[in-house]
């Protein structure tokens, strides 16, 4: 078992799947879209009762007809904010694109789809010009983009005074030209179908592909995301120019649907998009956000906006209304960006009660099978400094070593000395339990990753990463997130355990904390590639060892402190006993000895303070609340040792280090040709002890699978 791993290089979405009460997704979707739904209710209430008609057909159409051109400025302003950056000069460009459909349509008398391609030109260029200046030179995005909105502006000042009158004395005459305007399918205006269509699109785009993955990395974090080849000044780039033409889309409809142009059109446009965007729960900061927050602030904006003009406010008083709700949510997203984490903690942390039996004593002198002494203390030590992490380690037929590492990869010290190492494979992840089948391919669980074999030449092959879903489970819990530990039956079927459903490996102290079964056994057919679970509501569902009947499993469950029998064939099939309870520590991997018992790894020692913890679920509560994660009160894994027992659950044998100066924590140990190798995940060497009286030829893999080759 790992109880810590590597985080993955980059997160592309969450994905954190609880298995009760909603959990995470009660915390980011409910907590995330809380401000913007009460926003709209609160909205809709107030200005429903207040103004006559507010729900009527006609106003109602007029409100989507503006609605459909307001929120593709939203979608394009949001698709740079996600990227981490902001463009000001939205409402200049879109007045752009009002007065250059105009001038195409009214004076150069072009068909519909020129004018349209030639506002697209235009805009494209502008955002480019953003994009080459933001993305490429990389100037501030506030500081540019307000300097292109003064440009802009003057720009179209200029052509208005050149243009106006010729604009307002010409006639369109062109049927589609006063559809896309006015007209509707449906009863649905024309515009809004266009918003909701590109709108669609958008979050396919940003949700589903991978440019659109790019664009939330980049927004997350800049310098991460060209670390691992994204390309960052182009992406960026892009997201200026679909703003600027998505932008320019909508000053078309503008002026297909008003036929003129003035002074004052697309000002404070910008603010109002902003406010839409921020509003809706989109981060200021770059890296969260979606098309569907959008939507939820555009509508919230545009009924403030149309309500108080209604309502006989001047234009002043709207644009004051509209920064107050700015500043409002601005804060609001500081703030919560700020304590996110903690907030997310309060709902996302859920301790259950849990009463462990009594912790036996460990006294050298109380005569408990679990009392201390020295045997590990002067155990040989290979690869130290050479390796960190080696959570498992596992020996071949030729002696040959193999070890995990938490930088991702698989050594091998060759034998029969253990002097030479080389890295044999490279996963990625953090490779956690291991096992050889049949065939001599190595079979290993990797933290975040699924199941993986690595052939005898280091060839690495994913087997699986997903089991059937929980039928009666509210979220998809098929996805394998904390591969453990595993073994493989007489038929060549692998049952591997998934330590939680709940969190991923680095967070193996939290679900401490929770102590809920989330914890399960998968089995996974090579024969026929099929992948189920097995066994669910496990405590940290920890090592896995196959039983000498060949139908049955030894499965360590950590935080109930017990090894449990699960028997997956024969007459017992199905069923789960206890077989070794109350141990005064949390137990780790377990393998097979020679004499037919079996080797158990404790990795940490109970606590009385813990175990009385355990049995207070809202002090858990209150911890996780109250303090920082860096201050709970955790499960101790700085000292551990190893026991052996035999299927009564009979304890045989502990082997300690006392003081802990060689091996401190112990997650693993196989024992091979009369010694037992030592591993642990937080330690930078593996042991090696020499086994009293344990038969020098025996080895786990041929009394396995026979000798033969």
């Amino acid at each position: 078992m790992a109880l810590a791993g590597t985080d993955a290089l980059m997160r592309w979405r969450y994905r954190l799947l609880p298995d009760h009460l909603l959990g995470e997704i009660l915390a980011k979707r409910w907590i995330d879209n809380l401000i913007p739904f009460a926003f709209l209710l609160i909205t809709i209430g107030i200005f429903g009762s207040v103004i006559p008609d507010f729900y009527s057909i006609g106003y109602l159409s007029d409100a989507t007809r503006q609605l459909g051109e307001f929120l593709l400025i939203v979608i394009g302003l949001l698709i740079v904010m996600l990227g981490g950056g902001i463009d000001l000069s939205v409402g200049s460009t879109f007045a752009l694109a009002n007065l250059v459909a105009l001038i195409a349509m009214n004076i150069l008398g072009w068909p519909v789809w020129a004018a349209f391609l030639a506002v697209v030109a235009v805009n494209g260029l502008v955002g480019l010009m953003n994009g080459v200046l933001v993305g490429y030179l990389r100037l501030r995005a506030f500081l540019t983009t307000l300097v292109t909105l003064i440009m802009i502006r003057a720009v179209v000042d200029m052509l208005l005074l050149k243009f106006s009158v010729q604009i307002a004395g010409a006639y369109v005459e062109s049927d589609l030209w006063f559809y896309l305007g006015d007209g509707t399918a449906l009863g649905v205006p024309f515009s809004f179908i266009v918003a909701i269509v590109i709108a669609v699109i958008a979050h396919i785009f940003l949700s589903r592909s991978r440019l659109g993955w790019h664009v939330s990395a980049i927004g997350g974090s800049r310098r991460s995301a060209y670390n691992i080849g994204i390309p960052v000044r182009r992406t960026v780039c892009m997201t200026y120019v679909l703003s600027a033409v998505l932008a320019g889309v909508a000053g078309f409809l503008f002026a297909a649907r008003l036929g003129g142009a003035g002074a004052d059109t697309g000002v404070g446009l910008d603010i109002q998009a902003l406010t839409a965007a921020v509003l809706g729960g989109n981060s200021l900061g770059g890296g969260r956000g979606s098309v569907v927050k959008g939507i939820l602030g555009s509508i919230i904006v545009l009924l403030v906006s149309n309500g108080l003009v209604r309502l006989g406010f001047q234009s002043g008083a709207t644009s004051m209304v509209l920064g107050l709700i700015l500043l409002m949510a601005v804060s609001i997203d500081v703030r919560w960006l700020k304590n996110r984490h903690k907030v997310l903690s309060k709902l996302y942390v859920s301790p259950t009660y849990f009463r462990l039996p009594t912790r036996p004593s460990t006294l050298p002198d109380s005569g408990s099978p679990y009392a201390l002494n020295d045997k590990l203390r002067q155990v040989e030590v290979i690869g130290l400094g050479q390796i960190e992490g080696p959570e498992d380690v596992i020996l071949d037929r030729d002696d040959n070593l193999y070890c995990g590492s938490r930088h991702g990869d698989i050594v091998k010290f060759h034998g029969p000395d253990h002097k030479r190492a080389e890295i044999f494979a490279h996963i990625g992840g953090h490779p956690l339990g291991m096992a050889f089948d049949r065939e001599g391919h190595l079979q290993v669980c990797v933290g975040g990753m699924g199941l993986y074999a690595v052939s005898p030449k280091g060839e690495v092959r994913k087997m699986t990463d997903e089991t059937n879903r929980s039928p009666r489970s509210i979220i998809d819990d098929a996805r394998v997130r904390f591969a453990d530990d595993l073994d493989i039956a007489p038929d060549g079927r692998i049952f591997f355990s998934e330590a939680s459903i709940r969190y991923e490996s680095q967070d193996w102290a939290v679900d401490g904390v929770e102590c809920r079964p989330n914890g399960r056994v998968i089995c996974h057919d090579p024969r026929t590639g099929t992948t189920r679970t097995v066994l669910r509501n496990i405590r940290l569902a920890n090592g896995i060892c196959m039983a000498s009947d060949g139908q049955s499993l030894l499965l360590n469950e950590t935080w109930a402190c017990r090894v449990l029998r699960y028997w997956f064939d024969g007459p017992k099939a199905g069923r789960t006993e206890i077989v070794l309870d109350g141990l005064p520590g949390y137990p780790d991997n377990v393998n097979r000895a020679s004499d037919g018992n079996y080797w158990l790894a404790i990795v940490g020692m109970r606590t009385p303070i813990l175990d009385l913890a355990l049995r207070k679920p809202g002090f858990r509560r209150r911890m996780a609340r109250r303090i920082p994660m860096d201050e709970w009160l955790y499960p101790n894994i700085n000292t551990g040792c190893i026991v052996k027992f035999n299927e009564k659950g009979e304890v045989l044998d502990a082997l300690w280090d006392l003081g802990g100066q060689n091996h401190p924590m112990i997650t693993s140990m196989r024992e091979h040709r009369g010694h037992l190798y030592i591993g642990g995940i937080y330690n930078n060497r593996i042991g090696k002890y020499r086994i009293p009286g344990a038969d020098p030829t025996w080895t786990a893999q041929d009394h396995y699978w026979g000798s033969a080759r």
